[in-house]
């Protein structure tokens, strides 16, 4: 389970960090971006399986592709943006973090645009 695996890098890693923080505060930041990364690396190799099923779901239920392609996008935003603006707190940096989840919600707003406009244009139709 690779739940477990995450779960014992994580606390171990925020233990180091704790007792690194003592004696040398640089170092534990360091150290948190390294499970973080190590964390996040993991989490892409998974990655391949969820677009496997993503292409299954596609097939099954005749999906355009630009549709399933713009949920995908939106999703690798979120988790990027997460990543980055909880590394950015932890290292005290909050103000840079508000503006890289800013950052983000207007990237989905403007991706999310072209399906809201496709939306209106199937209502019109059928009205």
């Amino acid at each position: 389970m690779d739940i477990m695996k995450i779960a014992v890098l994580a606390v171990s890693g925020v233990l180091l960090a704790l007792i690194l923080k003592q004696t040398k505060p640089e170092y534990s930041i360091f150290l948190s971006m390294a499970v973080c990364i190590f964390i996040f690396l993991m989490l892409l190799s998974k990655l391949g399986t969820v677009l496997g099923y993503v292409g299954q779901l596609e097939a099954f239920i005749h999906i355009d592709a630009v549709y399933l392609d713009t949920i995908l996008k939106m999703l690798g935003i979120t988790y990027v943006t997460q990543f980055a603006s909880d590394i950015c707190k932890d290292a005290g940096y909050g103000a840079v973090a508000g503006q890289i989840e800013l950052f983000a919600r207007v990237s989905i707003l403007f991706l999310g645009f072209p399906v809201l406009m496709a939306l209106v244009e199937t209502i019109g139709e059928v009205l």
